[in-house]
C-alpha cells in the first residue's frame, strides 16, 4: 500500500550526530516538525533552529516552499534565519579583520537565501553594508598596503552580499545616498582595481540605472563613457560584458533629447572600433552574455533612427526641399540650367518635372509628397541622400541607366529607396525595445560609423541587380521587393563579419540562385505530398511516431543547462534540469558555472515525479508573466514563456532562448515538439 501523499520520508543532519531517518507530515505545521527534530536531539529553544536544504543551496524550508520537499531529500538543522541574520549582523561590525572577513564571506553565500536575505535586511542590514562601503573603506585604507589581499576580499564580499540582497527586489533602489553611488562609481573609475570588486560595482550602477529615474541621473554624473573605455580595452570578457551592459543601461534610460548626444559621445569615443577591436575580433568565443548586450547595443544604436523614420516631410520647408534638389543637381549636374528669368519659369518647371521623373519620384510635380508617410517617412530621404553623395557614381549609374529604359521597365529610385528603407526598418525592427532573451547581434554593424546608411547604399545596389535579373516592369515592383527581402534575409542569416563580406553574400544570392532555392524547397514539399509518400507515410506512420516519442525522452533524459534570468539584471548563474532514465522524475538543481557535458542525476539537488504535474500553461498564462517586472511587458518574452504546475501552489517558470527552442520545449503538451531549453526558473516562494 503506497505511503500518504502528505507523508515524505526524508534525512536530516545534525552536525556531530548521525543523520536521522524520519518521515514529515506536511499537514503538521513546520514549527512542530523542527521541535520533534529538536526534541531527538535533546536541542533546547527549538524557535532559534530551522530546516535547509543540505545541497549547495542551502536555502531555508518555510511554509511557503515546503511542498518542494520530496522522498529522499536530504535536510539540515542549523539556527534559524533570524537568529542566523542576528549574529552575522553583529559578526561583520567585528574589530577583528579575520572575525569581520569571514563573517562577510558567510553573509555573501547566505544573501542568496531569500528568507535570510529578509531577516537581514529587517535588521536594517542593507543601510549597514552601505554604511561600511562609504565609511569603512576609508577606515581601512591605512592598512591596504600591508593587508590589500584582506582588503579586496573583504570589499568584494561585502558588495556581493549588497547585490544578492537587493536581487530579492525587498529594497527599493531609490534609498541610496549620493555618497554610495559616488563610492561605487570611484571603483569603476579608479584604475587597477580588484576584478572582483570592478565586476560588482559595475552590476551594481548597471541595476541603479535600470531601476530608479533619479539614480540614472546621479549616476550619469558619476561616470562618463571616457572612464568605462578601458575596462573595454582588456582582456576580461566578463567585465567588458558588464561595461556594456552599464553603457546599454545609461543609452536606454536617457531622456530622447540625450539619446543622440550620448549617440555622439559614444562616436567621438570610437566605441565602435574599441569594441569590434577588443570584443568581436578578440581571440576568443563570444559567451551568450556578451552576445545579448552586444545585441542589445545595436538595437539601441539603430533605435536613434526612429525619430528621423516617424518624422514626414514637410512640403514647405525650404531646408528639406532643398535636399530633393541636391539629389536632382547631383544626378543632372552636366545640363545646363536655365536662366533665372520669369519667361523661363515654365521651362523651369517643366524640367525638374521631367527630372523628377527620372528619379522614379511618385509624385512628379512635388516629390516631397512621396515623404509624408510613416515609416519611413525622412529616413528614407536621409538615405538617399547618402548614397547620392558617398557612392556618387553608383548612384548616377542607377540614375541614369534606368532614365534611359522604356517607362514600364525602369526602376524607380526614388520609389524603391522609400520601400527599401521601410523594410530594412521592419527586419532590423527599428522602434521595437531589445528583447530580454536575443543574442542576435551582427558583426558587420560595428565595421562602420553610418552602418544603417551603409546597409542601404548595399541593398539599393541590389534592388537595381535584382530588377534587370527579373526583367521587371512597374507591376512587378512588390514581387521584386520580395525577392530582394529574401537575398538580405538569407544573407544575414549569415552573420558575415564585414559589409564587403554580406555584399559577396548577396552576390552569390542573384535572383537565378533564389529561383533555385525555392525550386528545391518546392519540389521536397511536393515531394511530400504525392500519393505514394502520402500512402507510405501513412503505413509508416505509427513506427515513425513511436521513434519520435523515443528521441524525445532521450533528449529529456540526457537534459539541458538553463541560465536563469532576473527581471532586473541578466546573470551569470545557471540551473540544470533532465529527466530520469526511468522517465518518472525530473531532476534539477542550481550549478555553480556552467558544465562540460552532461550533469549526472543524482547531482541535482531538487527532484520533481512526472505524475505530480497538474498541467502545462504558456504565454500571459504563466505565473512569471503576471509578476510586476519588465518581463511582462516584453510580447516577445511573453511568446516564449511556459511553466509546469505542481502540487498546490507550486511550479517551475520557464522561458525559452527563442521560437525554435520554445517549438522544441512545447514536447510537455504536444507530442510533436520535443525537449526543454530555457532560461529561467522560479518556484513559488523563492
Amino acid at each position: 500500500m503506497p505511503p500518504p501523499a502528505d507523508i515524505v520520508k526524508v534525512a536530516i543532519e545534525w552536525p556531530g550526530a548521525y543523520p536521522k531517518l524520519m518521515e514529515i507530515d506536511q499537514k503538521k505545521p513546520l514549527s512542530a516538525i523542527i521541535k520533534e527534530v529538536c526534541d531527538g536531539w535533546s536541542l533546547a529553544n527549538h524557535e532559534y533552529f530551522a530546516l535547509q536544504h543540505a545541497d549547495s543551496s542551502n536555502f531555508y524550508i518555510t511554509e511557503k516552499n515546503r511542498n518542494e520537499i520530496k522522498n529522499g531529500t536530504i535536510l539540515r538543522l542549523t539556527t534559524s534565519p533570524a537568529q542566523n541574520a542576528q549574529q552575522l549582523h553583529e559578526r561583520i561590525q567585528s574589530s577583528s579583520m579575520d572575525a569581520k572577513l569571514e563573517a562577510l564571506k558567510d553573509l555573501a553565500s547566505l544573501s542568496r537565501d531569500v528568507t535570510f536575505a529578509q531577516e537581514f535586511i529587517n535588521l536594517d542590514g542593507i543601510s549597514l553594508l552601505t554604511q561600511m562601503v562609504e565609511s569603512g573603506t576609508e577606515r581601512y585604507q591605512k592598512l591596504q598596503k600591508i593587508m590589500k589581499p584582506c582588503f579586496g576580499d573583504m570589499l568584494s564580499f561585502t558588495l556581493t552580499a549588497f547585490v544578492e540582497l537587493m536581487d530579492h527586489g525587498i529594497v527599493s533602489w531609490d534609498t541610496f545616498s549620493v555618497a554610495f553611488i559616488k563610492k561605487i562609481a570611484s571603483f569603476v573609475n579608479k584604475s587597477g582595481m580588484d576584478i572582483s570588486i570592478l565586476q560588482r560595482s559595475l552590476a551594481i550602477l548597471e541595476s541603479m540605472v535600470l531601476n530608479s529615474h533619479d539614480l540614472y541621473q546621479k549616476v550619469a554624473q558619476e561616470i562618463t563613457i571616457g572612464q568605462l573605455i578601458p575596462h573595454l580595452q582588456g582582456t576580461d570578457q566578463e567585465i567588458q560584458t558588464y561595461t556594456i551592459a552599464v553603457i546599454n543601461a545609461l543609452f536606454l534610460k536617457a531622456p530622447d533629447e540625450r539619446r543622440q548626444e550620448m549617440a555622439n559621445i559614444l562616436a567621438q569615443k570610437q566605441l565602435r572600433s574599441i569594441i569590434l577591436t577588443h570584443v568581436i575580433r578578440a581571440q576568443r568565443a563570444i559567451n551568450n552574455e556578451m552576445a545579448h548586450q552586444l545585441y542589445v547595443l545595436q538595437v539601441l544604436t539603430f533605435n536613434l533612427l526612429e525619430d528621423r523614420m516617424m518624422t514626414k516631410m514637410d512640403p514647405q520647408d525650404q531646408a528639406q526641399r532643398d535636399i530633393i534638389f541636391e539629389l536632382r543637381r547631383i544626378a543632372f549636374d552636366a545640363e545646363s540650367e536655365p536662366n533665372n528669368s520669369s519667361g523661363s519659369m515654365e521651362k523651369r518647371k517643366s524640367m525638374y518635372t521631367r527630372d523628377y521623373k527620372k528619379l522614379g519620384f511618385i509624385n512628379h510635380v512635388n516629390p516631397a509628397m512621396d515623404f509624408t508617410q510613416t515609416p519611413p517617412g525622412m529616413l528614407a530621404l536621409d538615405n538617399m541622400l547618402y548614397f547620392a553623395k558617398h557612392h556618387q557614381d553608383s548612384y548616377i549609374r542607377i540614375v541614369l541607366e534606368n532614365s534611359s529604359r522604356e517607362d514600364k521597365h525602369e526602376c524607380p529610385f526614388g520609389r524603391s529607396s522609400i520601400e527599401l528603407t521601410k523594410m530594412l526598418c521592419e527586419i532590423l525592427k527599428v522602434g521595437e525595445l531589445p528583447s530580454e532573451t536575443c543574442n542576435d547581434f551582427h558583426p558587420m554593424f560595428f565595421t562602420h560609423d553610418r552602418s544603417f546608411e551603409e546597409f542601404f547604399c548595399i541593398c539599393i545596389q541590389l534592388l537595381n541587380k535584382t530588377w534587370k535579373e527579373m526583367r521587371a516592369t512597374s507591376e512587378d515592383f512588390n514581387k521584386v521587393m520580395q525577392v530582394v527581402k529574401e537575398q538580405v534575409m538569407r544573407a544575414l542569416t549569415t552573420k558575415p563579419s564585414s559589409l564587403d563580406q554580406f555584399k559577396c553574400k548577396l552576390q552569390n544570392l542573384s535572383y537565378t540562385e533564389i529561383l533555385k532555392i525555392r525550386q528545391s524547397e518546392r519540389m521536397n514539399q511536393e515531394d511530400f505530398q504525392s500519393r505514394p509518400i502520402l500512402e507510405l507515410k501513412e503505413k509508416i506512420q505509427p513506427e515513425i511516431l513511436e521513434l519520435i516519442k523515443q528521441q524525445r525522452l532521450n533528449r529529456l533524459v540526457e537534459g539541458t543547462c538553463f541560465r536563469k534570468l532576473n527581471c532586473r539584471r541578466r546573470q551569470d548563474k545557471f540551473w540544470y534540469c533532465r529527466l530520469s532514465p526511468n522517465h518518472k522524475v525530473l531532476h534539477y538543481g542550481d550549478l555553480e558555472e556552467s558544465p562540460q557535458g552532461e550533469v549526472p542525476h543524482d547531482s541535482l539537488q531538487d527532484k520533481l515525479p512526472v505524475a505530480d504535474i497538474k498541467a502545462v500553461v504558456t504565454g500571459k498564462d504563466c505565473p512569471h508573466m503576471k509578476e510586476k517586472g519588465a518581463l511582462k511587458q516584453n510580447k516577445e518574452v511573453l511568446e516564449l514563456a511556459f511553466s509546469i504546475l505542481y502540487d498546490s501552489n507550486c511550479q517551475l517558470n520557464f522561458i525559452a532562448p527563442d521560437k525554435h527552442e520554445w517549438q522544441m520545449l512545447d514536447t510537455w503538451t504536444r507530442p510533436r515538439t520535443s525537449g526543454p531549453s530555457c532560461k529561467n526558473r522560479a518556484k513559488s516562494g523563492n
